[in-house]
């Protein structure tokens, strides 16, 4: 099939309807595995590959770099910093212009390009003045070494203060958000994606197969399948605490009209207000030709209401909301 693209948030960046997510690169993944899966997302349509300096201590970057070598042209880099210290000092705070300025030449130097199509704080600096994370930020985008700025796990209000930040210096702002964001966790339609459309961000969602919940592979009262992600130990609390109602609820609309819950999954997501991409880590190159099928169906009105209407997944109630923006996929639904 043919990947769609789609502006990230009211920006000139475009994105494809699915991205690849990168943390496994470096750690599950080896450099080999990566530029296989690499150059099928690419061959394929994928533009968007997302990572972080965090990320198996920077070998996924390294990996990354590697995997793109004479294609870094022909994709939409993205990568984040701020959620360890590295490479800065214990004392450092993360949203300064000093640790910026240092974290953003190693990441540089590990992806193997001059410049950054994205680059995001990985999670909000309480002890920093968001207006000096923009202008160290802002900064990068007028020296040509950053693109497009974003944030990650950032509250409503705090995308609303760095959105009137932005717009009091006259500098540039973020354009994206990148929270956790599911349709089995939809709490991100409650405040997020509403303060998102008033600034004129999209949003990226990680975790949208929910660790694996949405994926099909795992069922009520039963074992986790073995070699699956949540058969491991240190991820069985997230299938033993799973609310199974949600998921069986899920699976059972998905059946109604004949696809795979995956397919919900991807596709149901990428069809709400404010959704520019959903990223989804990827481990074997054969998961590329699968997301992208999941990214396929294209759910009716009516299909997204009776998804609106499924007992317990109500995230809140939101209309009212008004945009001039011409893009069907950005407020053209209210939020319940």
């Amino acid at each position: 099939m043919t990947l769609s693209y789609r502006p990230l948030g009211h920006s000139g960046l475009m994105v494809s309807k699915v991205g690849v997510g990168t943390n496994a690169f470096g750690a599950r993944v080896d450099q080999a595995t990566t530029t296989e899966i690499v150059s099928a997302a690419i061959d394929q349509g994928i533009n968007l590959f997302d990572t972080a300096d965090l990320y198996a201590d920077g070998r996924s970057e390294e990996f990354l770099g590697n995997a793109l070598g004479s294609r870094r042209e022909h994709v939409i880099l993205a990568t984040k910093f701020g959620l360890t210290q590295a490479p800065g000092e214990p004392w450092d705070a993360i949203g300064s212009r000093r640790f910026i300025r240092r974290a953003v030449e190693a990441s540089l130097r590990r992806l193997g390009t001059d410049y950054i199509d994205l680059y995001q704080i990985h999670r909000p600096d309480p002890g920093t003045p968001i207006a000096e994370t923009l202008r160290a930020m802002a900064a990068l985008v007028d020296e040509g070494k950053v693109r497009y700025i974003g944030c990650s796990n950032f509250s409503a209000w705090q995308v609303t203060e760095a959105h009137w930040a932005a717009r009091e210096l006259g500098i540039e702002g973020f354009v994206s958000a990148q929270n956790e964001y599911s349709l089995y966790n939809r709490s991100a339609q409650l405040e997020l994606t509403p303060a998102c459309a008033a600034a004129g961000m999209g949003v990226l969602p990680y975790y949208p197969l929910a660790a694996g919940l949405l994926t099909g592979k795992y069922r009520r009262g039963e074992a986790a399948p073995e070699g699956s992600r949540l058969a491991h130990p240190s991820q069985a609390k997230k299938l033993t605490g799973a609310d199974f109602d949600k998921v069986e609820a899920l699976a059972a609309y998905a059946e109604e009209r004949g696809i795979p819950l995956l397919t919900l999954a991807i596709s149901g997501l990428a069809a709400q207000p404010m959704v520019a991409s959903v990223i989804s880590g990827v481990s074997r190159p054969e998961q590329i030709a699968v997301n992208i099928e999941a990214a396929s169906w294209e759910p009716t009105s009516a299909d997204l209401d009776a998804l609106d209407e499924i007992p317990g997944l109500h995230a809140g109630s939101y209309t009212g909301f008004a945009t001039s923006d011409p893009n069907p996929y950005w407020l053209s639904r209210r939020l319940r």
